[in-house]
């Protein structure tokens, strides 16, 4: 495997009936120091569960790092037998397990005896007796036992159809076997749903694939781009160092009684400058789901105003609002040399203007973190040379970070992720969406010149034609493969 690979290492794992992919297992576990990681998405379970959704972020629990596995099961009907226990599948045997060592009193007898039921079910037996009959779900106690042996300790609670498993591993300890364990607890949980606590039929013949998909916050009033268009900096390629600085950020904002402690001030204002098509809007997308904020665009006509005194009028309200967001909140200023350029001494009347606008953004500037120090202001622009040294000086911008066009490595790797990206987004059980044969680094080289945005293109189009092939034929056309992609990039250098 090269750095390359467009499919990152797949584990293949039986779970209960039920094939498990399990992408890039390493990576995942590493993601989630990053940010939140949904591991499950639009997946097909048996009924009655219409919705599962196993996400993965970093946490702290008594000051330590943890791993934090949070998994939610929605059911149509509340099954009795399984939520008057309030604990699903393993969880419920555990329980069980606890409470045959020893008499229990109180409000815990009920679950005592919805847990001796799962005992029964599962032919657990309590401690230092013999087994009076066969195990009726040797499946399940295969689960139980993985659990016990990894040291996973799920926690669950069920309310209204739905039931919520949370497992935390130490951060130092956590590895991929966690992470099967982890699955094994959810399919299990789902089986108990099912009423599938014989042999595990209802899951057999079904494939779940296990992989990265950036975690969407809800929506607030005031963003201005949909959250669906979510990107993390795990996908953004070719900018190692841009990314480190951006994660520091992120830490930052997610650490603020360490920021207290310190006194330190963390970096709110960023300037990024570099060619078009680079990546810099997308950047600021990523750092604001990077920390779990709100994102807001402000366009060059949100401000400009051709009548005497309103783009002034304009910015002020801007930061007025700003200054009131209760969320932590991105704010982007694309193309910041349209919004504000540099004048000079002219003494003209359009000069004038723009010192104006200019005076205003800096007067705001100076205000805003100190009054809401949730909110970061994020400003790109194509020409660096064209505002003004003292708008983005340090106190207002202090990261100032040039975004270059690629180089032969950052595209093959900005490929690597975008196709990556693709593939784990549309690929299913007998769909191939990409052939084996591509080779982004032999690609990157017939790139030359080409930026992130150029290389978006190039896969559009193939995808695009694929389909109308597809749609003109009425069968598949053969996955995408390296000649379909050097027949893009010749396409789109002709126009």
């Amino acid at each position: 495997m090269t750095g390359y690979d467009v499919r990152p290492d797949e584990e293949t794992v039986p779970l209960l009936g039920a094939e498990v992919r399990i992408a890039d297992p390493a990576g995942l576990l590493a993601a989630a120091q990053g940010g939140p990681v949904e591991l499950l998405a639009e997946t097909d379970f048996p009924a009655p569960v219409r919705e599962v959704r196993c996400t993965l972020r970093a946490d702290t629990v008594d000051g330590q790092p943890v791993h934090r596995f949070e998994a939610y099961l929605r059911v149509e009907a509340a099954p009795a037998g399984l939520l008057a226990l309030g604990l699903a599948g393993p969880v419920g045997l555990l329980l069980a397990e606890r409470l045959a060592a020893r008499a229990v009193d109180g409000p815990a007898a009920a679950v005592g005896r919805a847990a001796a039921e799962a005992t029964r079910r599962l032919g657990l037996r309590p401690a230092g007796t013999a087994l009076a009959t066969p195990p009726r779900d040797p499946a399940g106690r295969a689960v139980l036992r993985a659990a016990e042996e990894a040291g996973v300790r799920p926690r669950v609670e069920q309310d209204n159809g739905t039931v919520r498993i949370r497992v935390d591993v130490p951060s130092a300890e956590v590895g991929p076997e966690h992470l099967r364990v982890v699955l094994g607890v959810l399919l299990q949980a789902v089986r108990e749903l099912t009423g599938d606590t014989l042999e595990p039929t209802v899951l057999r013949g079904r494939t779940y694939r296990v992989g990265r998909r950036p975690v969407a916050a809800p929506r607030g009033a005031t963003v201005a781009a949909p959250r669906s268009e979510t990107v993390t900096l795990d996908q953004v390629g070719g900018l190692v160092d841009v990314v480190a600085r951006f994660r520091e950020v992120a830490v930052s904002f997610r650490h603020p009684a360490a920021m207290a402690r310190w006194g330190a001030r963390r970096p709110q204002g960023i300037l990024m400058y570099g060619p078009p098509g680079t990546g810099k809007t997308m950047l600021a997308r990523a750092l604001a789901n990077e920390v779990g904020a709100d994102f807001v665009e402000i366009r060059t006509p949100e401000i400009l105003d051709k009548y005497l005194g309103g783009s002034e009028r304009n910015i002020k309200r801007i930061f007025r609002d700003a200054r009131r967001y209760r969320r932590p909140t991105v704010m982007l200023f694309d193309e910041f040399d349209s919004i504000i350029s540099y004048a000079g001494a002219g003494g003209d009347a359009a000069s004038q203007a723009v010192n104006a606008v200019a005076g205003i953004f800096k007067q705001e500037m100076n205000t805003l973190f100190e009054e809401n120090p949730d909110v970061i202001v994020v400003a790109t622009t194509n020409f660096p040379q064209r505002v003004d040294a003292s708008l983005i000086r340090s106190g207002r911008f202090d990261l100032k970070i040039a975004i270059p066009a690629p180089d032969d490595t950052g595209r093959a790797e900005i490929l690597t992720k975008m196709i990556r990206e693709l593939i784990d987004r549309h690929e299913r059980p007998g769909f191939r969406m990409f052939a084996d044969d591509l080779d982004p680094a032999a690609l990157a080289a017939d790139t030359a010149g080409l930026t992130g945005a150029d290389l978006r293109e190039v896969l559009r189009r193939v995808q695009l034609a694929k389909a109308l092939r597809e749609a003109a034929e009425g069968a598949s056309p053969a996955p995408i493969g390296q000649d379909d992609l050097r027949e893009a990039v010749a396409g789109l250098r002709r126009g």
